[in-house]
C-alpha cells in the first residue's frame, strides 16, 4: 500500500538539478506524491516550479521550515555543506536539513572543493534515476 509522502527538492543557483529531480518524480510517480520546490534563490524556486512542484518556497526561512515538515529531502550534496552553492546555502539551511528526520537522497554532485570516495561519476540522469529508485523503494514500504 503507497503511503502519503512529502517531498522537499532543494537547488540553488539555476535550479537546473532540483528541476530534474522534479520532472522525473512527476514521470515515474504521478501526482499522487505533494513535492515542495525549496531555493537558496528566486532563480532556482522559479525553475524547479515550473517542472511540477505543488508548492515552492525561497531562502532560509522557508528551507528550514519545510525540512521539519517533509519525508524526504532530496538535492545535491552540497545541500548539507554550510556556504555551499557560492555562499547561498546557510549554515541554518545545512543545519536543517542535515538534522531533519526526513531520509535524506543526497546526489554526488558538488562544485565545492570535495571529493567524494567512491563516486561512480555518473552522469546527471543517472543519478536522479537512483534516487526516483529510491523514493519508490520508500513510498512503497
Amino acid at each position: 500500500m503507497k503511503k502519503e509522502a512529502k517531498i522537499m527538492v532543494v537547488d540553488g543557483q539555476g535550479g537546473g538539478i532540483g528541476a530534474a529531480i522534479i520532472s522525473a518524480i512527476r514521470k515515474e510517480l504521478g501526482n499522487e506524491i505533494t513535492v515542495y520546490a525549496l531555493g537558496t534563490n528566486s532563480i532556482a524556486t522559479s525553475r524547479m516550479m515550473k517542472s511540477g512542484a505543488n508548492k515552492g518556497g525561497t531562502g532560509e526561512s522557508a528551507i528550514v521550515y519545510a525540512s521539519k515538515k517533509v519525508d524526504i529531502i532530496v538535492g545535491p550534496i552540497s545541500i548539507i555543506m554550510p556556504y555551499s552553492m557560492f555562499g547561498e546555502l546557510t549554515p541554518n539551511m545545512a543545519t536543517a536539513i542535515s538534522t531533519s528526520d526526513a531520509l535524506k537522497i543526497l546526489l554526488p554532485l558538488t562544485q565545492e572543493n570535495v571529493r567524494i570516495v567512491g563516486d561512480p561519476g555518473e552522469p546527471l540522469p543517472h543519478q536522479v534515476e537512483e534516487a526516483i529508485r529510491i523514493i519508490k523503494e520508500e513510498w512503497n514500504e
